[in-house]
């Protein structure tokens, strides 16, 4: 037994009895001196801050980046600047459309956020589960979102709201065939893939671009469970995901991921076949191969979930000089949407948050004063301007980037290229399953579909149709449809 702890207000102040109230006499009422009490009825009213539009359900763990190949080439970023050197790293793995109390087993897709804090600040890798996504343009996005939460008339999550979407919105058909595939359940966090989804710049020493796309692949195997083991597990074990991960870590199992990448030249993203920034299209492997970067460990659990998880804060917008953005509308939209998410979650200085802020780099003065939840010195007597003639932080132009060469006129334009329609690579997809994972996959559409309107069910088969013959018959036979 170390030394006895003695309970005090947040301000210090001791505390002489955490068990009964002040009151008027043995039976009197509450008197208001109680300050005490007012404090922790005050604090217990504000613990929650308001939870993630999306992704709110989520586990997370801290662990290490290892490099295992050399890829100095491509990239002057300091995380990759040598084989063995070691990053520490932040993951949070959430389901997309569930509020924070919901199952972990249900068919989603998973975030798949990673901050590395590496020593010229911190990179924030915010993606998912898949390669590709529903849609490709940010307008949609709200409208998307909508249709996957609750109705608003009865509250109720509504399979007739995401089909009609759907069936509306032909690019979805990639990320619909995959969630309704044989891997839309992980078996557990530990058993399946993160990817940037978006494509994402490299920048060498030479200050050439390269567009890059990041892979995470599991060293544990992809597993996943079925539909009906997902829905007992919802019932029985709602936090299946979350405890699995957690006790895994608690007793030395530490789940790995081998990162790779693709690399695409600035050249033959002009003339290929399709546009290399849609964020419902892959990159074939044929065509541009993976590339081994190094090794990603969770092997630390959060001491306190919502000190180190739920406060976590990733935003796209977070690169390092060699790391960058790319024209991916979707991409372009997140640098802006979710630093603002997190300002409205956590306020304006939620990067200062110990389990935001930068490891390896002294945050100099970016001029930000003032604001909820400052719990520093707020710059102390530094000047709050720039330029100044006091000494304050001034910018380096050494990590100037190239020039992004525009290509047009400003228009609202589809990203649509030659044969890049939204039916080639669905029906890729659904011809390189076997026999059992393409009766799956229409197993589980049905199980949703057959709920639906018949006028969506319609629009929808037609899709699945254009995708591949076989695919849009089997839908229609498994919900009745002519």
């Amino acid at each position: 037994m170390g030394k006895e702890k003695k309970l005090t207000t947040a301000a210090g102040i001791p505390v002489p009895d955490n068990q009964t109230s002040l009151t008027a006499g043995e039976r009197g009422p509450t008197l208001m001196q109680d300050h005490y009490l007012l404090e922790k009825l005050a604090h217990f009213n504000r613990e929650r801050i308001p939870e993630r539009v999306v992704h709110a359900k989520a586990a997370g763990a801290f662990g290490t980046f290892t490099v295992t190949n050399d890829i100095t080439k491509y990239t002057k970023a300091k995380i990759f600047s040598e084989v063995g050197k070691k990053t520490e790293v932040l993951g949070r793995f959430s389901t997309v459309a569930g509020e924070k109390g919901s199952a972990d087993t249900v068919r989603d897709v998973r975030g798949f956020a990673l901050k590395f804090y590496t020593e010229e600040g911190n990179w924030d890798m915010v993606g998912n589960n898949t390669p590709v996504f529903f849609i490709r343009d940010a307008i949609k996005f709200p409208d998307f979102i909508h249709s996957q939460k609750r109705d608003p008339e009865t509250n109720l999550r509504s399979d007739t709201m995401q089909w009609d979407f759907w069936s509306l919105v032909p690019e979805s058909l990639h990320q619909v065939t995959i969630l309704f595939s044989d891997r839309g359940i992980p078996l557990g966090i530990p058993y399946m893939n993160g990817y940037g989804s978006h494509t994402y710049s490299f920048i060498n020493a030479k200050n050439e671009r390269f567009w890059v796309k990041f892979h995470f692949k599991t060293m544990q195997g992809i597993k996943c469970m079925t539909q009906e083991e997902g829905d007992r597990l919802a019932g029985e074990n709602p936090d299946y995901h979350t405890g699995e991960l957690f006790n895994a870590i608690a007793k030395g199992d530490f789940p790995k991921w081998k990162l790779h990448v693709q690399i695409m030249t600035e050249e033959e993203a002009l003339k290929y076949k399709i546009n290399p920034f849609d964020l419902t299209k892959v990159w074939p492997h044929k065509d541009y191969p993976l590339i081994e970067v190094g090794i990603m460990e969770m092997n630390r659990n959060p001491e306190n979930y919502f000190a180190d998880i739920e406060q976590a804060a990733f935003s796209p917008a977070n690169v390092v000089p060699g790391i960058s953005f790319s024209p991916c509308k979707m991409l372009q939209a997140r640098i802006f949407s979710y630093a603002d998410a997190h300002r409205y979650r956590l306020g304006g200085n939620f990067e200062r948050l110990p389990v935001n802020a930068p490891h390896a780099t002294k945050v100099e003065n970016p001029y930000q004063r003032d604001g909820l939840m400052r719990f520093d010195n707020n710059g102390g007597k530094g000047p709050n301007y720039e330029p100044n003639s006091f000494g304050g932080a001034t910018e380096d132009p050494s990590h100037k980037e190239p020039p992004l060469k525009i290509y047009g006129d400003a228009d609202r334009y589809e990203q649509k290229r030659g044969v890049d329609d939204d039916y080639v690579q669905p029906g890729d997809l659904f011809r390189l399953m076997t026999a059992e994972q393409q009766q799956l996959l229409i197993k589980h559409i049905a199980g949703s579909l057959k709920k639906v309107p018949k006028e969506i069910q319609e629009r929808m088969v037609g899709h699945f149709t254009r995708a591949d013959k076989a695919y849009g018959e089997g839908v229609a036979k498994a919900i009745g449809l002519k």
